[in-house]
């Protein structure tokens, strides 16, 4: 207790430190090239996200403030700075939410998180390979990965809970923390490998077609191939190593989780209902682009049914306080980068980068523009508005330097995957695992820039060198 005052006292110098650096930024000379506005909305932006990097606030309470300063100062009108909410991408994060906790309240949760167990229980660190290699499984049929987070999360949180692993008792750390960890790392790695596990793979490879560079679904796959292979070996053990859980081996899991099965018996009316309505929800998520339906829509009806069944109720929602939370602060600082983006922030911080680096030779440039383009990731709320923002800028920089145009493209579009754990908003399928109360965003940005630099590093090493060989 004698210690509350004194880390009281501390956040608070942090906090004023926050302050004085975004002033400090508001009131710089705005650079050419550069509007007040997008200059203003910059110092913001960065300014709140300090504050959670250094803990001076949680990111919640940083995104709100940040929102009503942007409106305030007229940075960014009312209609501007709210229109995250409008998002749909953004509602499918929060019904995937509430779709998570019918599986884990209708028995279905546990018993694939038991029947996992069964299988790979021995150690957390073979848990978390089998959730890696489940979501890799998976992932060339899921056109998004928020969609894929939303099938990986119910299991990954009940291998948590059924662990002994929860939020509410101080335990997150037994496995919990470890195991959400993983499986968001697993992420970057499986929309990596296929050209149809993230929406913005495609778009990208359009996109390098204007440059008259011929990306197929094979052409990707075998260049994304030994990089991933390598780092699906690697990412775990580097997280067992740096975020390690407090269990590491049960032994006597198996036979335990074996034991629980017995129990449980055959699958209840809640347990048919939900599998069966997940299993519709997946088909109709892989088959929306041929359908032309909409994800949040598909995840809207699936809770209906949960809801007319009564594996979702009224009652629950109440106690989906962390779903509310990350819908305020995913949607305001969404709306703020995007913003950045309109404002002409973006093109200026990637042209400046590509002028920088001009005259040098192309393997410097090749490394130059690929690091910058990963770091840049720190100011998007979004891979496709990434992608779409500097994707052709870099491209065309390393093209002119002489980078070969087929390897400049992969290396970027492969980029756009393998950095969205850099940060808790990098990617909207982070905002599952970090909006779960299980890892904390500061966390994120800590462990989360140590795995995209493992990611950078063997790709732009190893996966360079075989991009080299094969195409």
């Amino acid at each position: 207790m004698s210690n509350h005052p004194q880390k009281t006292k501390h956040k608070h110098y942090m906090q004023t430190a926050v302050f004085f650096i975004g002033l400090i930024i508001w009131f710089l000379p705005t650079p050419d090239g550069l509007s007040d506005q997008a200059w203003g909305l910059f110092a913001i932006f960065i300014s709140a996200i300090i504050a959670v990097i250094i803990n001076a606030m949680p990111i919640l309470t940083s995104a709100i403030i940040a929102s009503a300063i942007t409106v305030l100062t007229g940075t960014m009108t009312a209609s501007q700075a709210y229109s995250g909410f409008g998002e749909s991408f953004i509602l499918l994060i929060i019904v995937a939410f509430l779709i998570a906790r019918g599986v884990i309240k209708s028995g279905l949760g546990k018993r694939i998180a038991f029947l996992i167990i069964r299988k790979f229980g021995k150690s957390s660190l073979g848990l978390s390979y089998s959730i890696i290699a489940a979501d890799m499984f998976i992932s060339p049929a899921f056109p998004s990965n928020t969609a894929r987070s939303g099938v990986l999360f119910p299991i990954v949180n009940a291998l948590a809970s059924d662990s002994g692993s929860n939020v509410a008792d101080g335990t997150r750390k037994k496995l919990g923390s470890f195991l959400m960890m993983s499986s968001m790392a697993g992420l970057t790695l499986s929309s990596t490998l296929w050209l149809t596990a993230m929406a913005a793979n495609p778009a990208g490879a359009k996109m390098a077609a204007e440059y008259g560079i011929d990306i197929t679904y094979g052409s990707w796959t075998l260049a994304a191939s030994l990089p991933v292979i390598i780092l699906f070996f690697l990412v775990p053990w580097v997280l067992y190593k740096i975020y390690p859980p407090e269990i590491k081996y049960t032994p006597d899991a198996p036979q335990i989780a074996q034991d629980a099965l017995n129990t449980m018996g055959k699958f209840s009316k809640n347990e048919l209902i939900m599998a069966t309505t997940f299993i519709v929800m997946v088909f109709l998520w892989i088959m929306s682009g041929n359908l032309g339906l909409d994800k949040t829509a598909i995840a809207f009806l699936g809770l209906a049914v949960l809801m007319l069944s009564n594996i979702f109720t009224a009652d629950d929602l109440k106690n989906e306080g962390n779903a509310l939370g990350t819908l305020i602060w995913f949607a305001i600082l969404y709306a703020m980068s995007v913003h950045l983006d309109k404002f002409g922030f973006m093109d200026w911080l990637g042209g400046g980068i590509s002028t920088f680096i001009e005259g040098y030779s192309w393997p410097l440039v090749y490394v130059g523009l690929t690091v910058s383009y990963v770091l840049i990731h720190y100011l998007f709320v979004s891979q496709t508005a990434h992608m779409l923002a500097l994707f052709s800028v870099f491209l065309g920089v390393g093209i002119n330097a002489g980078v070969p145009p087929e390897m400049m493209a992969l290396i970027l579009l492969f980029a756009t995957n393998f950095n969205a754990i850099i940060t808790p908003q990098g990617s909207s399928a982070n905002v599952i695992y970090s909006g779960s109360g299980y890892i904390l965003a500061k966390e994120i940005y800590k462990i989360g820039g140590i795995i995209t630099f493992v990611n950078t590093f063997v790709f732009l090493t190893i996966g360079t060198a075989w991009m080299m060989i094969v195409i």
